[in-house]
């Protein structure tokens, strides 16, 4: 039996290929999905959001020779290339955001748009960027009224904004998914958020477990409980819609104990009345599931394991959730950093990680948030505070 492809010797674990997803390449080698923040600025101010995002552009932001050279960087490791989401800010406000995209079709990256929901967001632009190259498009909604969203977004009207965006992104006939930020203050309206994303067209739910860091601070996160109430509700949802989710890769975990429930017809794993109220109000917001769809396995990725981020300035981290500085982009090519920096090997290592992660029998799928790790401890490579789960080798410890 060769290696896991995360480098854990796990291989029967490839049995569940349809159930969680593992990369076909050494993700030490090469990142799976590289989000490139293309510019600080925006319009908006998002309580939530990770960047103390600024009206203007900084000067310090990497130039459009800059843009081009690390795209063609991306695109040096070959066939599967990464998957590349340009974000912001908004990517909107640069004003060459078309050459750049172009450029990275033209070099065979597959290339994704996550702007903000602000007046720049058109039917022309949109046109435009189609025309460069942009297959996949998100817009955030993290509420399912406009007092609730807009008090997220710190500007009146832009839950309304977000609704048409979706109509003029689904007649443009991007691949579209729509990125929620679950916390304690949205938690009540999580099924009636699903509702309206189905009705929005998306083809996709993503969910962003609030870590608390910028602006997102003054935010509060779910406690270890409700957290694993709400997985469970998204593996249950996830036969409606595809359904992603970051900073929770327990939802791997999640989704291997259910199959293996379900496969050796034991009850399902234990839940609580979080998760009962979830599920009764999905049911009546949206009746009974009619045309099933098999849950959208998830992938092994996590911070600095697959996935890396690249900020306006060119500075590279796990993820943009993480603020560990690894290298920068203008001082050596990002595949270098990406490889070579420390903090990116020690995460790719879960046996390495302390505390219970370090010895769960789902590190190698899982591991743990780094980010949230790293926020509420001080350390990314500390366990995840968040998680319930004791991992067999410490039963009765």
């Amino acid at each position: 039996m060769g290696p896991h492809p995360s480098g854990h010797p796990h291989a029967h674990h490839d049995a569940r290929k349809g159930v969680v997803r593992t990369l076909h390449h050494d993700p030490g080698e090469r990142p799976h999905v590289i989000v490139w923040e293309v510019t600080r600025a925006c319009q908006l101010a998002c309580r939530h959001c990770r960047a103390d995002a600024f009206t203007r552009p900084d000067p310090r932001q990497l130039t459009t020779e800059e843009g081009k050279t690390l795209l063609e960087d991306f695109a040096s490791y070959g066939t599967p290339r990464p998957i590349v989401i340009l974000s912001g800010g908004d990517a909107f406000e640069r004003l060459d955001l078309e050459e750049l995209i172009a450029h990275g079709t033209s070099l065979g990256l597959p290339m994704a748009l996550s702007p903000s929901v602000t007046p720049l967001l058109t039917d022309e632009r949109l046109a435009s960027v189609r025309e460069a190259g942009i297959k996949a498009f998100s817009i955030s909604l993290d509420g399912a009224t406009a007092a609730t969203h807009d008090s997220f977004r710190g500007i009146d009207g832009t839950f309304q904004d977000s609704l048409a965006a979706a109509e003029l992104v689904v007649k443009h006939g991007f691949r579209f998914q729509v990125n929620t930020t679950i916390c304690r203050n949205n938690l009540a309206e999580l099924p009636e958020i699903l509702s309206t994303v189905m009705r929005m067209g998306a083809h996709m739910w993503y969910l962003l477990f609030l870590v608390p860091m910028g602006r997102g601070s003054n935010l509060e996160p779910l406690d270890a409980e409700e957290m694993e109430d709400v997985l469970h509700w998204l593996h249950d949802v996830s036969d409606r819609i595809a359904v992603k989710v970051t900073e929770a890769p327990n939802y791997r975990r999640v989704a291997i104990q259910r199959d293996d429930a379900r496969a050796q017809g034991r009850p399902m794993p234990e839940t609580g009345e979080l998760h009962a109220w979830l599920m009764a109000e999905t049911d009546r917001l949206l009746g009974e599931v009619t045309e099933r769809r098999p849950p959208r396995p998830p992938i092994g990725v996590n911070s600095g394991r697959g996935f890396a981020f690249v900020d306006h300035v060119g500075d590279v981290y796990p993820s943009g959730f993480l603020p560990h500085r690894c290298g920068s982009v203008k001082e050596q090519p990002f595949h270098e950093v990406y490889a070579e920096a420390p903090m990116m090997k020690a995460l790719r290592d879960p046996s390495g990680y302390s505390g219970k992660c370090g010895v769960c029998e789902f590190n190698w799928i899982c591991g743990g948030s780094r980010a949230r790790a790293h926020a509420m401890l001080g350390d990314p490579l500390a366990s995840d505070p968040t998680c319930i789960w004791q991992p067999e080798s410490l039963a009765g410890a």
